[in-house]
């Protein structure tokens, strides 16, 4: 058998994609639809996937079932909140056999912001540069102060993807403001062009919880397997990699890249 180049993308750390997990039975098909487009655009490379709760596999199970070595896992989350600063690192620290790194959270970051956009203009909303355009942007919540700040560099990335429209966070739950409170900023500036944007990876209860808050905007539907979402988990992905002096690779071609 001929030995793997130890730049072959088989020879790589997995990367292990954290989900949050959701009891909507779509949820774990979402993820598996996005996994399966991170793995066309990176052929080899082993790609598994771990839940914070709810669905299977667990993570401490995904890490249980790789081979000794290093692995990377890639938060299919959005901010750094408890998930990402506690809950996986617990799941590290539990895989003895492992040498983990993980990513950052998929926020804020230019690639969301193209998704995101992407996800809105499948709606037919056409307030984007208009004076009377806005958009909520729907994102889970958190206590955590570093996650709300998260949000509002997303928001702001997206509204300069959108020509300059205002684009408001708002969250499901553990933070202000709410939905409907975010539309009635919007709407008391003047703008009645308003759509949500859903930052969500998959279907669940926090994203339809936003949507029905408002019925009557037109309302994206989760990020799901877009590409642009497809090309930052690998982009994530080589940053942690390069973060210990390794070569990142291409997010859409396996090849070799600059680390920024």
């Amino acid at each position: 058998m001929t030995a793997s180049h130890p730049l072959c993308p088989a020879s790589l750390p997995p990367l292990v994609a954290v989900a949050h997990g959701s009891r909507v039975p779509e949820a774990p098909r979402t993820v598996t639809g996005l996994l399966a487009l991170v793995r066309s655009l990176r052929p080899g490379l082993r790609v598994v996937l771990g839940h914070v709760e709810l669905n299977e596999p667990p993570l401490p199970d995904a890490l249980d079932a790789l081979p000794a070595g290093d692995a990377i896992l890639v938060p299919l989350l959005f901010g750094r909140g408890h998930h990402v600063k506690h809950d996986l690192p617990r799941a590290a620290a539990g895989a003895a056999h492992l040498s983990v790194r993980i990513a950052a959270p998929l926020g804020p970051h230019p690639l969301l912001a193209e998704a995101l956009a992407g996800r809105l203009a499948e709606t037919g909303w056409t307030g984007a540069g208009r004076p009377d355009g806005g958009v909520v942007l729907a994102a889970a919540g958190s206590r955590d102060p570093e996650s709300e700040a998260g949000a509002r560099g997303t928001a702001a990335l997206l509204s300069a993807r959108l020509g300059g429209t205002p684009v408001v966070p708002a969250y499901a739950s553990a933070a202000e403001p709410t939905v409907p409170g975010a539309v009635a900023a919007l709407r008391a500036a003047g703008r009645r062009n308003i759509a949500l944007a859903s930052c969500f990876a998959a279907p669940g209860r926090f994203a339809a919880h936003c949507a029905e808050a408002v019925p009557a905007l037109p309302a994206a539907r989760p990020l799901g397997a877009h590409p642009a979402l497809a090309r930052l988990v690998l982009h994530r992905y080589d940053e942690a990699r390069a973060r210990a002096g390794a070569p990142a690779l291409h997010p859409s071609r396996g090849g070799l890249a600059r680390a920024s």
